[in-house]
């Protein structure tokens, strides 16, 4: 028997994009993106900041720009082990960073260290920060950060499952983690540092992707009870096409304002919005061919959403919709 509507029909005679066309190239992608992000943190492993390794940061202003490789060897000579040399804003601005030491710490070990680059650089030097970080410290502080994620994790997948259908549920908990893995990914293959705002923002990547992926799967569930025409596969796609312009505007304002951040928020900040930046745009994808894409391949139903039973009329709106 032929079709005797459109899928155009299914969203009021508005196009429908077929999302789920590409959603095998997409499976592919996704597979090798998380299989080369794991590889990477094996090999590479993590750049960890001193609030996870413990040690001595020393920023100090110089009055003109000097080489960093003399300031690094001029430091090992006056007796520091293994001392990390780099810019810090600007190049004038010195940033010294030195694993864990018995004895000095402080006040004098600032002086030592200002006193070795004063002699090589021949200019006076001012020191600006002085940061220490015990190790046992940096080991509590590692173990709260991925405690933290993992809970996180976990009380999404209770929240979700509870109010999804299961097939959405562990869509939404595995495009989560997608997410994650492949950020971390290239976090790892940048060597971007890492710290206690890059942790901040794996949860800010983390509760920006969720929201992202519930106001879709609440459309996917509302139409599924709304058309009663219409195959799984194009109720995904036509729910898909009424989120589109939601999505775009908030993914495209969200990576406007982090972009200025990173842009113009100084060293402190770039860590985190380019975590961000990764994070949002991986997350804006995954909505589509992760989330919903798996729930669909899981064998989402009409009758699926129609077992699952609301106490009140209008529970299940989404609050934000295009």
């Amino acid at each position: 028997m032929a079709q005797e509507y459109s899928i155009e029909q299914l969203n009021h005679g508005r196009k429908v994009v077929d999302f789920m066309r590409w959603d095998k190239l997409a499976f592919i992608i996704s597979g090798l993106l998380i299989v080369a992000s794991i590889v990477i943190v094996g090999v590479r492993g993590f750049n960890w900041g001193l609030d996870f390794t413990g040690g001595t940061v020393i920023e100090i202003n110089l009055e003109k720009p000097a080489d960093l490789d003399a300031l690094r060897e001029g430091l090992v000579k006056a007796g520091f082990e293994e001392p990390l040399v780099q810019n810090f804003g600007s190049s004038r601005d010195v940033m010294v960073r030195m694993p864990p030491a018995t004895g000095n710490a402080g006040t004098e070990l600032g002086n030592k260290v200002l006193a070795s680059i004063s002699q090589t650089t021949q200019q006076n030097a001012t020191v600006k920060r002085i940061e220490f970080v015990g190790p046992s410290v940096g080991s509590d502080l590692a173990q709260a950060g991925a405690m933290a994620l993992l809970s996180a994790l976990i009380a999404i997948l209770i929240y979700i499952g509870f109010r999804f259908e299961w097939r959405l549920a562990l869509g939404t908990v595995l495009a989560l983690a997608h997410d994650v893995i492949i950020t971390c990914g290239i976090l790892s293959l940048a060597h971007v540092e890492i710290d206690l705002t890059i942790v901040a923002s794996l949860m800010s990547v983390i509760g920006y992707s969720l929201n992202d992926k519930i106001v879709v799967s609440d459309r996917i569930r509302e139409n599924f009870r709304k058309i009663r025409r219409g195959s799984s596969y194009d109720i995904t796609n036509v729910s898909l096409t009424q989120t589109l312009s939601r999505t775009l505007i908030t993914s495209i304002t969200t990576l406007a304002m982090i972009m200025i951040l990173f842009v113009f928020g100084g060293a402190l900040l770039k860590g985190f919005s380019l975590t961000m930046l990764i994070g949002v745009t991986i997350g804006t994808i995954s909505s589509i061919y992760v989330s919903s894409a798996l729930a669909l391949k899981l064998g989402m139903k009409r009758e699926h959403m129609l077992v699952q039973k609301v106490e009140k009329e209008g529970a299940d709106q989404p609050s934000i919709l295009p």
